[in-house]
């Protein structure tokens, strides 16, 4: 059977999907040939790819268990990504076996596969939105099922906002869900940085994504503290991905991928 003919209903296998190109960097199999072939040309000019596709997770989860072990049980994950080992909700689990999570994914892929994983798990749930709709993805009736606004909830936009653009206005987006967060509440963010980045290798990163749902949009680390605005950035501030967590230097890449993690006071 060709992937055409196996593919999912609504699933265009002729078009670059960044959650399973990024699935296929960090070693998985929910991806198709076009997104392989995708993924081959970037790591031609940077081969060290998968060290910060491996960087961004170490971020993720070591924040989300620092929220959880400050007392945070309630997180949602927007733009997810296709589901990997351990996650948000078994790493929240860890610390609070009650924590809650709702996953967020406009990629129907990533949402069969998350819905699947998590049929039987209460508390945790999946579902398929648009960060670029805030106010519909804050209002579904998932989303306000699972989370109590009232209280402090950790958001988290990793590897997201490099494919929202300019136009739709990614940090009057988190300023839509900063109003909805209750203090105490934290924010984390990472994105693809041009200070620092190869030009060859960005520039085939931003070539392939063309023609993808989401045309790939590199920021300066100085545009993406600005979404932070209204929350403390905490220490070490918006820096290279692999370098976030205090006390812990890793190699250079040849990308360069910007995080920071915010409180809302």
């Amino acid at each position: 059977m060709s992937e055409q003919e196996s593919a999912l209903p609504g699933v265009d296998v002729t078009r670059m999907s960044h959650a399973r190109a990024y699935d296929y960097v960090l070693g998985g199999k929910d991806n198709y040939e076009i997104d392989r072939q995708a993924a081959r040309q970037v790591m031609a000019l940077a081969p060290d790819l998968p060290v910060l596709g491996k960087a961004q997770r170490r971020f993720l989860l070591r924040v989300t268990r620092m929220c959880a072990e400050a007392g945070i049980d309630q997180f949602l994950d927007v733009g997810t990504g296709i589901p990997t080992a351990p996650n948000v909700h078994e790493t929240a689990r860890a610390v609070d076996p009650e924590a809650r999570v709702v996953y967020v994914d406009y990629d129907p892929v990533v949402f069969v596969h998350n819905n699947a994983l998590l049929a039987d798990t209460k508390g945790v749930t999946a579902l398929q939105g648009d960060v670029r709709e805030p106010e519909a993805l804050l209002d579904h009736p998932e989303v306000r099922g699972t989370i109590d606004f009232t209280r402090p909830v950790l958001v988290l936009f990793v590897g997201l906002f490099h494919l929202v653009t300019d136009e739709e206005d990614p940090g009057g987006i988190v300023a839509r869900f900063r109003e909805r967060m209750a203090p105490g509440s934290h924010v984390m963010i990472s994105q693809f940085c041009s200070d620092g980045s190869d030009p060859a290798a960005r520039a085939k990163l931003e070539e392939i994504s063309v023609n993808s749902p989401s045309p790939m949009c590199f920021r300066s680390r100085e545009r993406i503290a600005g979404f932070f605005d209204g929350f403390d950035i905490l220490p070490p501030g918006v820096v290279d991905v692999q370098d976030w967590w205090p006390g812990e230097l890793a190699p250079p890449t040849k990308l360069k991928v910007a995080a920071g993690v915010g409180r809302k006071l």
